[in-house]
């Protein structure tokens, strides 16, 4: 069976401070994508527009777009078109929104319609849609299409594998970062394991005492074997009365050694369980030659011709050809099978891991969207550095700067200059310990810190000031641990860099040891959840100054704790429970996504890309109502001055813009093209016209001859126009008819990609509506829950 940690600590605030805020749900937030086509209305017809077909996304800002469309004046006929145009975008990371505002139509294309009434008709498409015209779309309906033809720059990650478990019953790793670090427990004849991601008590000179979750075990060693224990011994009485130790209270005074305890791994660096549920049981997938492990959280695989086995942690695939091991890395060598996984079975989960699909491929430029945010000055004066005595620094390997070592924050002095990335936002001082003023930018020095130092996610988060003087942060996904790697067949996410951080230990005088572990790659459950978009792990640690237990989703880049129900991914956690963060002592409930921004209040620190999303939205839609479409279809939308304007599922079916200026739709029974008020088929035209092209080849090549022949004996000028001419009409026929060949191609990849992004919106909103999002997907061996 799973393992399950009913056990939950309860939180402990360290030194809440200043920063200390609730995030509140956004109550005037737009609603989600309404779906696609919309549909508006006036007084002088209807005009029906597809889902925009994405052209380039610069600096995800600036959008260059296509969209079918079908305008219907009063008392008309459809006519059927494409609209090229572009927008600024706005996106939104926690409602997985995009806006498009300013709005302009380049030209509008009209295929085989009267050059005297493509005019009128050009006017009359633009009086839908004006200049201050907004679109709300999905950020998965854009991602999914998107071309990534540029390959973003990978990090240099290490791919070393982690010590590998595998159990068949309950089991649990006891995982100490590094060689156990041991305090003395004042006023008593108990000690305990600072570095341990488990309750570990010791009595001086005698046994340990570790707390499961659910049940006391008593061991001679830390390596085991663990046993259970019905009594604890008397002097555990007064831990439990140490407010410092005030988690362990009632785990102490009512212990239980009833069940059968779980198997212990013990590890001192990084390591992963495999988990069954009794003895492995495996599924065929349909249509490649792999099977999946069934009843596991894993995500392991057998490659049957090889009888290997692949496992996927941490975004990273290790292959090995016995569960004991030895494994050893192979994402780039992966059989071809693992890119056939159906989409909708339950092992599709692990696609976005698998280099060159386009799930991997969606993940990675969801990764390179930034999330921005506008910062007031008077941020600065939340901004503290707490640390553990007189601060402490030690050099960055390759460059001039140095960290601090003493504290949770990261603070990196260059020069005479100490910069602080506290909650994505960069502060300045002169002064390790302040005060801090806003900065208005960051040195390039900052963005060479290698991926082998425990501040390197700092690379990730720029801030500049605008022409209008105010300051605009933004961070994208490196900067909570989620980061873009190579493969030779593509790129794909993972988890972590790899690097191991060895922790910083402080020793207070007559107080316990500071325990500060960096960002850990293997060990914590890593899992990448569609949802949100990117990696978040469960983790565990805890201590005589509070912490949170191993049932909790923890993203170390931040520090952030997400309790209970959470998808947690680089923009943050969708939580129906409460998150707590450690290194600024930030403690929210809510029901609503939270990201690195949303501890400070909008009153220092603004998401300008929310707030401008928001009033766009307001000024575009109006007051939501119902109309019927002219197509036959229904739609529910909204009034504006411009007309109605609605989502609609109009009788139509799904179109589609190609390059070309040609408009298709699917029937069911293949593709058709539209031309001057007919809708003719694709696939049988195409078809005989290329087959016709290639059957010509002869008459091409024969007047091509005739025509260097012409020219080479110097025939008459009007002779070699004609051969000219008879040769560039037998290539333009060709050409049309591989024109249409690869428009219905075009469209079979555009249609791939709307079903593929409208699919993942869908399940981002069930999510969303869901309070969460459940599932762990691609990586770790699963969440202790």
């Amino acid at each position: 069976m799973k393992t399950t940690l009913s056990f939950l600590f309860a939180i402990a605030i360290l030194g809440a401070g200043n920063l200390a805020a609730i995030s509140k749900p956004n109550t005037a937030g737009a609603p989600a994508d309404p779906g696609w086509p919309r549909q508006r209305a006036n007084q002088n017809g209807s005009l029906v527009y597809y889902q925009p077909q994405i052209d380039a996304w610069t600096n995800f800002k600036e959008l260059t777009f296509r969209m079918a469309f079908s305008l219907t004046p009063k008392g008309q006929k459809e006519i059927v078109g494409v609209i090229e145009a572009q927008a600024q975008t706005d996106v939104n990371m926690d409602d997985r929104s995009v806006l498009l505002r300013d709005f302009k139509i380049n030209e509008v294309k009209l295929p085989g319609l009267d050059p005297a009434k493509a005019s009128q008709v050009d006017q009359a498409v633009r009086s839908f849609l004006p200049p201050g015209h907004t679109v709300v779309m999905a950020l998965d309906r854009l991602v999914a299409s998107v071309e990534k033809s540029q390959a973003p720059t990978p990090v240099q990650v290490q791919n070393n594998p982690p010590e590998i478990f595998v159990s068949n019953t309950p089991a649990i790793l006891l995982n100490i970062d590094g060689e156990a670090v041991r305090a003395d427990i004042a006023g008593t004849n108990l000690g305990f394991v600072v570095n341990s991601n488990f309750p570990l008590f010791f009595e001086k000179g005698g046994a340990n005492y570790l707390f499961t979750g659910e049940q006391w075990l008593k061991s001679p060693v830390l390596e085991g074997p663990w046993a259970p224990v019905a009594s604890l011994p008397k002097d555990m009485t007064k831990v439990a009365n140490d407010p410092k130790w005030a988690q362990m209270k009632k785990p102490i005074l009512s212990p239980s050694a009833k069940g059968k305890p779980p198997t212990i791994f013990y590890s001192t660096k990084p390591a992963e369980v495999i988990l069954f549920q009794g003895q492995p049981n495996y599924a065929n997938i349909p249509g490649t030659q792999l099977t999946v492990a069934t009843n596991t959280d894993a995500d392991l695989f057998v490659y049957n011709p090889t009888q290997t086995y692949y496992y996927l942690a941490a975004g990273r695939w290790f292959k090995a050809s016995d569960l004991k091991g030895p494994w050893t890395y192979t994402t780039p060598d992966l059989p071809p099978d693992f890119a056939n996984i159906p989409e909708n079975s339950p092992a599709g989960r692990v696609l976005v891991s698998v280099p060159g699909t386009d799930e991997a491929k969606d993940a990675v430029l969801m990764a390179q969207v930034p999330t921005t945010a506008t910062v007031d000055p008077k941020a600065a004066e939340q901004a503290k550095v707490a640390y553990n005595g007189n601060p402490e620094f030690k050099p960055i390997e390759g460059t001039s700067m140095e960290y601090a070592t003493n504290t949770a924050d990261k603070v990196i002095k260059l020069g005479d200059v100490y910069y602080l990335c506290l909650q994505g936002v960069w502060f300045m001082s002169p002064n390790a310990t302040g005060p801090w003023t806003t900065a208005n930018s960051v040195p390039k020095e900052i963005y060479t810190i290698p991926p082998s130092s425990p501040v390197y996610n700092v690379t990730y988060v720029t801030q500049s000031t605008t022409p209008e003087g105010t300051v605009q942060s933004s961070y994208t996904a490196g900067y909570l641990g989620t980061f873009i790697t190579g493969a030779a067949v593509g790129a794909i996410l993972a988890s972590g860099t790899g690097y191991y951080y060895p922790p910083y230990y402080g020793y207070p005088v007559g107080g316990y040891p500071v325990y500060h572990p960096y960002a850990a790659t293997y060990g914590v459950g890593a899992y990448y959840n569609t949802y949100p978009g990117a990696y978040g792990a469960a983790k565990g640690v805890y201590g005589p100054y509070g912490g949170a237990a191993a049932g909790a989703a923890y993203n170390p880049y931040t520090g952030t704790y997400a309790r209970g129900a959470t998808a947690y991914g680089p923009y943050g956690s969708q939580s129906v429970a409460q998150a707590y963060n450690p290194y600024t002592g930030t403690y929210a409930a809510t029901h609503q996504g939270s990201n690195a921004y949303s501890s400070w209040g909008q009153s220092v620190v603004s998401n300008g890309n929310k707030s401008a999303y928001t009033q766009h939205y307001s000024n575009a839609n109006g007051t939501v109502g119902s109309i019927q479409g002219s197509q036959g279809g229904a739609a529910v939308g909204a009034s504006t001055k411009y007309g109605d304007t609605a989502a609609a599922k109009t009788s139509s079916g799904n179109m589609y813009a190609t390059h070309d200026g040609n408009v298709y739709k699917n029937t069911g029974s293949g593709w058709s093209s539209y031309d001057n008020g007919n809708w003719n088929s694709v696939n049988k035209n195409a078809q005989d016209q290329a087959k016709s092209y290639q059957n010509s080849g002869a008459n091409q090549a024969a007047a091509q001859q005739q025509k260097q022949n012409y020219q080479r004996s110097g025939s008459s000028s009007s002779n070699q126009a004609s051969a000219q001419q008879r040769a560039q009409s037998s290539e333009r026929s060709g050409q049309s008819a591989q024109s249409r060949s690869s428009g219905s191609s075009e469209v079979d990849r555009e249609a791939q990609n709307r079903e593929r992004g409208g699919s993942q919106s869908q399940r981002f909103q069930q999510a969303s509506r869901g309070g969460g999002g459940g599932e762990r997907f691609g990586g770790g061996g699963g969440r202790r829950r």
